[in-house]
C-alpha cells in the first residue's frame, strides 16, 4: 500500500506499534476541474454542532419522522427540525461521544470512548440507561424488535435489551494484529443482523440470539506483512431487497445473498469509504478516490470517474438520478447515476467531508470535520 496518507486520516490501529512517524507518499488531491453545471443546488439551512477535533469517529446525522438528530464528540446531543435545522432540544451529556446516534424504537442510541452504550429518549433527550460494554464504541447502533446491536472494537457484536440495556447476547470474532480504526456498523433487517469484520469476513448473526447463521469471505488476507494483510470491512453493508452488498480495504466489493450467504459475485476493488447500492447499480468509492459504477447483478463495471483522484472522497450516495459525495476540502459533488459525469458542485463549509451524506425526500444532508450540519437540495437548471 503506498498511500501513508491512510494512517494519519483513518487512525489505522496498530497492537502495540505506531506508523504515524511513516513519511507520507500520498499522492496530491486533483486539482478541480470547471465544467459547466446542470444542476443548481441550494443550501436550506446549516447548524454549527461543534469542532470534531480531526478525530476518527462514527458520529453522524440520523432523520426520523421530520426530526434530525446530531451528536459531537464533547458529548452534545441534540434534536432539530430536519426542515428548517431549528433545535427542539439539546443535551449535554458530558462524556466523549464516539457513534451514533442511532434510532431504535422510541430511544436514541450513542456510544462513548469510555467503552458505554447510552439510550436517550427521541422525544426529550432525556437519559434512559446506560450500559458498559467490553470497549469503545467507533460504529451506529441498530436494533429493532426491542434489541439493540452494538459493535466493540475488540470484535465484539452485542445484543442488548432495548428497554434495560441488559445483556441477551455476544458474539466474538478475533481482531487481527493491525486494522483500520474504526468499524462497520451492524445492518438489522427483521430476524437479521449483518456485520463486517476486520478479518475481511461478513456475517449474518439472528437478531433474538446472536447465533451465526452463515459467513462470507468478502476478502481473504494475503500478503508478507500484517500491512498487506489488512482487509477490514469498514464501511456500513448496503442491504437492498435481498442481496446485501459489502467492500473491504484492500480486498474487494461483493453482492451476498441475504438468505443464503452465497457470494454472488464479487469485484477486487478496495474501499475503506464506503459503497451505495439500488436494484440496478452498486455505487463505490474506492482506496484512490475514483468512483466506480458497477451493474448490481453481477457486477460489471458501468463507468469510473477518475478527476477526483486523492481528494479523500466520503462513501457516494443515491439521490434520484444522481450520486453526491464529499472531499476532504469541504466541497459536494454531484453526479450523474448513467455515466459519471459531473453535474454540480458547491462547498458548503471549509472543513472535510468523510461522513457518507444522508438523503431523505429529496434533501441532503452533510456533516463536516468542524461539527456543521448543512442540508441541501438541487434541481435541473432551466434552460
Amino acid at each position: 500500500m503506498s498511500r501513508l496518507w491512510l494512517a494519519p486520516l483513518l487512525s489505522i490501529l496498530l497492537t502495540g506499534c505506531s506508523m504515524f512517524g511513516a513519511k507520507d507518499n500520498a499522492d496530491p488531491p486533483a486539482e478541480l476541474v470547471e465544467f459547466e453545471e446542470s444542476l443548481e443546488v441550494e443550501i436550506l439551512w446549516d447548524l454549527s454542532v461543534s469542532s470534531s477535533d480531526e478525530k476518527f469517529l462514527a458520529i453522524r446525522p440520523i432523520v426520523r419522522d421530520g426530526k434530525l438528530y446530531i451528536a459531537d464528540p464533547d458529548g452534545d446531543v441534540a434534536a432539530v427540525d430536519a426542515m428548517n435545522g431549528e433545535v427542539i432540544w439539546e443535551k449535554d451529556l458530558d462524556t466523549e461521544l464516539t457513534g451514533g446516534p442511532g434510532l431504535v424504537g422510541d430511544q436514541l442510541l450513542l456510544g462513548t470512548g469510555e467503552a458505554e452504550l447510552l439510550a436517550l429518549d427521541a422525544q426529550s433527550g432525556e437519559e434512559r440507561w446506560r450500559r458498559r460494554v467490553s470497549s469503545e464504541v467507533l460504529s451506529v447502533p441498530g436494533g429493532e424488535s426491542g434489541i439493540v446491536v452494538v459493535r466493540t472494537t475488540d470484535g465484539r457484536v452485542l445484543g442488548v435489551n432495548a428497554g434495560t440495556g441488559e445483556s441477551r447476547w455476544n458474539f466474538d470474532r478475533s481482531v487481527p494484529v493491525l486494522t483500520l480504526r474504526g468499524n462497520g456498523s451492524p445492518v438489522v433487517n427483521y430476524s437479521q443482523v449483518f456485520v463486517g469484520f476486520a478479518n475481511g469476513k461478513l456475517a449474518c448473526l439472528a437478531l433474538e440470539s446472536g447465533s451465526l447463521i452463515w459467513e462470507a469471505a468478502i476478502s481473504i488476507p494475503g500478503g508478507r506483512t500484517e500491512l498487506e494483510r489488512v482487509v477490514d470491512i469498514d464501511a456500513d453493508p448496503v442491504l437492498v431487497e435481498d442481496t446485501i452488498y459489502a467492500g473491504s480495504f484492500q480486498g474487494g466489493v461483493a453482492a451476498v445473498s441475504a438468505n443464503s450467504g452465497v457470494v454472488l459475485w464479487k469485484r477486487e476493488l478496495s474501499t475503506h469509504a464506503g459503497l451505495d447500492a439500488s436494484w440496478r447499480d452498486v455505487y463505490v468509492s474506492d482506496a484512490e478516490d475514483h468512483i466506480w459504477a458497477l451493474d448490481a447483478t453481477n457486477g460489471a463495471t458501468l463507468w469510473q470517474q477518475q478527476t477526483l483522484h486523492a481528494r479523500r472522497l466520503s462513501a457516494p450516495t443515491i439521490v434520484g438520478d444522481y450520486l453526491v459525495v464529499g472531499d476532504l476540502e469541504g466541497y459536494l459533488h454531484w453526479l450523474s447515476r448513467d455515466d459519471g459525469r459531473m453535474l454540480a458542485r458547491i462547498r458548503p463549509g471549509r472543513d472535510g467531508i468523510h461522513t457518507k451524506p444522508l438523503v431523505v425526500d429529496g434533501v441532503v444532508y452533510v456533516f463536516d470535520r468542524n461539527g456543521r450540519v448543512t442540508a441541501l437540495q438541487a434541481k435541473p437548471i432551466s434552460d
